[in-house]
């Protein structure tokens, strides 16, 4: 007996518990710092329902460590002494055919470099911001990297990871 209600308790999967009553009706219940529970198991991500569908291709897993990759390509592509070779190496495709069956070409590989040096907070409503220059040892500098492809009407952009992807013709 519980302050006059009989109960049983139970575990969901969720750390959760139910009532029964002698007789049916809603009441507000607080558990105590003294009530005894265990701790709740970890929340899963996933939904534990639905039926298994087939193991994914390994190929559609995402490369590890691909912004190393990334960074490790730009720094190494400027100082190439011949880029083509480079490029060969890397293993890129100079022609090659999208997952939509569309021949691309290689026009060009693009680096750059951004440097934040300042940050925008909009006010409330939106209708203003506030500015603020960051403290050098708050800017950040990252290298970009892109494949410009051409694909017979207009120039496609990829990424290091989009271009991996790419059937080489």
């Amino acid at each position: 007996m519980h302050r006059g209600h009989d109960h049983h308790h139970h575990d969901h999967g969720a750390g959760g518990h139910s009532h029964s009553h002698a007789e049916a009706h809603a009441h507000a219940h607080s558990h105590g710092h003294n009530h005894g529970h265990s701790p709740r198991p970890a929340a899963q991500w996933q939904t534990p329902h639905l039926p298994h569908g087939p193991e994914p291709e390994e190929h559609s897993q995402p490369e590890a460590d691909l912004d190393l990759v990334e960074k490790a390509f730009v720094e190494g592509f400027a100082t190439a002494s011949d880029p083509t070779s480079f490029l060969r190496l890397a293993r890129i495709p100079f022609d090659a055919v999208t997952a939509e069956g569309v021949r691309v070409s290689l026009l060009r590989v693009e680096t750059g470099e951004t440097t934040d040096v300042g940050t925008v907070m909009p006010h409330l409503g939106g209708g203003s911001f506030r500015y603020d220059p960051l403290p050098a040892a708050m800017t950040s500098r990252r290298r970009t990297l892109r494949f410009v492809y051409f694909d017979g009407s207009a120039t496609l952009p990829l990424t290091l990871a989009e271009v991996r992807a790419l059937a080489q013709t």
